[in-house]
């Protein structure tokens, strides 16, 4: 019997509550999927479009810590935070009670007709925690995409340029403009043209795989291109994940991000750092930018910012963001007052419970497990990320080239098992792993050892 097999405890429990009082262990009482997700994966291809894929076959019926509950009474190892969003943990006891408050008052108003002060507390708050000291303005909306589009419109209006340039891998969104922004063909943009235009794609800093280049060498390179192509005088704003999510997990080169940073200021560019995957305490700091040593003019967020619930938000330069007319911003539920309430209680509980040294430690122990594994298996080409934002490359060990094949192998033999991770990557071949932040030692150290089981496997 393998570590793996027997890690899997066998029950038959009455059904879960969720949130943390969940028990924190993998626990198989079906195969994957149990008959129970099975009915409803057939009434799911009668009522819902094919176009909207599941990563794993199994509905959810409660979840918290590091831990998934389907309906058949599996217990998943959760190594993925619903992408990233559920950092501190589902249902976390301060987002429960502070939404339950919240909707014993009113569930809606919109911002924009009759205000509430929990928006302009998360306002306050993103304000305050954003990198820079200078004086800053918020404005909230519903989702990543949503709040990246109004990055875009925020700098096209005050700088009265069009342009806008990102980078090889990018992912911004799937709406029109954020699909324009967006690097990957397959699945995000194919058959949904045409694109907004004034969009201009560059080369980025991929260590792995632009032949070892300096930050300092990729940043030259970068800047040649949007200089002769683009032209400063035409360019609203430069965009960038500090570390590319759906694009792989991409760490740039030291000294790439600041040059860039560098060359939009001495320009007169507005340089939006998209922090929604990498934002709140996922990287080990607050922001990913702060890793990096840069100040962004606008900071895109999203994903972890309340617990769950839908909210994102621009934050930035007061004179950039102040810039567009009263009524440019908004929408009627951006900024709702669930996930406002939500959002407070996410934020404090980054900050009470220790969550930013927390994903340090995360960070440690993936980085220790794959790499080691790397030592005697060629195939994991590259163990890269910052805090608990890492991720696996696979390769062909003859080759070294991406083996899109052996990561969807690895992938669904994993789920199989118990244990939810997600893929990524221009070329498919990456493993990413995003743990909560909740999440208990032994219980990750399992999770990471199934997926290394298999890798052994396949």
């Amino acid at each position: 019997m393998t570590l793996t097999e027997s890690a899997v405890t066998v029950s038959t429990t009455a059904a879960p509550v969720g949130g943390p009082s969940l028990p924190q262990q993998r626990t198989l009482v079906t195969a994957i999927p149990g008959p129970k997700s099975q009915e409803l994966l057939a009434r799911k291809a009668q009522a819902v479009s094919a176009s909207v894929g599941s990563t794993i076959p199994v509905f959810t019926v409660a979840a918290g810590g590091g831990v998934l509950v389907d309906v058949d009474g599996n217990s998943l190892i959760d190594l993925g935070s619903g992408i990233a969003v559920t950092g501190v943990g589902n249902s976390a006891p301060r987002v429960v009670a502070a939404v339950a408050a919240q909707l014993e008052q009113f569930t809606h108003t919109c911002f924009t007709v009759a205000p509430y002060d929990s928006y302009v507390e998360v306002a306050e708050a993103l304000n305050r925690l954003t990198p820079g000291d200078h004086e800053k303005r918020s404005a909230l909306f519903n989702s990543g995409a949503e709040a990246v589009e109004n990055a875009v419109k925020i700098a096209r209006h005050y700088t009265g340029k069009q342009g806008v340039v990102v980078f090889d891998h990018a992912y911004h969104g799937r709406t029109n403009l954020t699909m324009a922004l967006t690097a990957k063909n397959q699945p995000y943009k194919n058959g949904f043209g045409p694109f907004a235009p004034e969009v201009y794609r560059v080369p980025t800093s991929y260590p792995l795989r632009d032949g070892g280049l300096s930050g300092a060498e990729a940043a030259k390179l970068t800047i040649t291109q949007i200089e002769k192509q683009v032209g400063a005088g035409n360019l609203a704003a430069v965009m960038i994940e500090p570390i590319q999510g759906e694009g792989g997990f991409i760490v740039p080169a030291d000294g790439f991000m600041n040059a860039i940073v560098d060359w939009c200021t001495a320009n007169g560019v507005v340089f939006i750092a998209d922090e929604v995957q990498t934002g709140f305490a996922r990287t080990g700091t607050m922001f990913a930018s702060e890793q990096f040593g840069i100040v962004p003019d606008l900071v895109v967020t999203a994903k972890g910012i309340a617990g769950g619930l839908p909210l994102s938000a621009v934050t930035g330069r007061a004179e950039i963001m102040d810039a567009p007319q009263i009524g440019g911003l908004g929408g009627t539920y951006g900024g709702n007052p669930l996930a406002c309430a939500a959002a407070l209680a996410t934020i404090e509980t980054y900050e009470e419970d220790g969550l930013l040294e927390r994903a340090v430690e995360i960070g440690a122990i993936v980085r220790e497990v794959f790499g080691a594994a790397q030592a005697t298996d060629a195939r994991i080409g590259e163990v890269r990320g910052l805090g608990a934002m890492m991720a696996i490359e696979l390769v062909d060990a003859a080759t070294g080239e991406p083996d899109a094949a052996l990561t969807a192998r690895v992938a669904a033999a994993t789920h199989a098992l118990g244990v939810i991770v997600l893929t990524c990557g221009t070329y498919g071949n990456v493993i990413r792993f995003l743990p909560p932040l909740a999440i208990g030692d032994e219980l990750l150290r399992e999770g990471l050892q199934v997926v290394l089981d298999a890798l052994a496997a396949n």
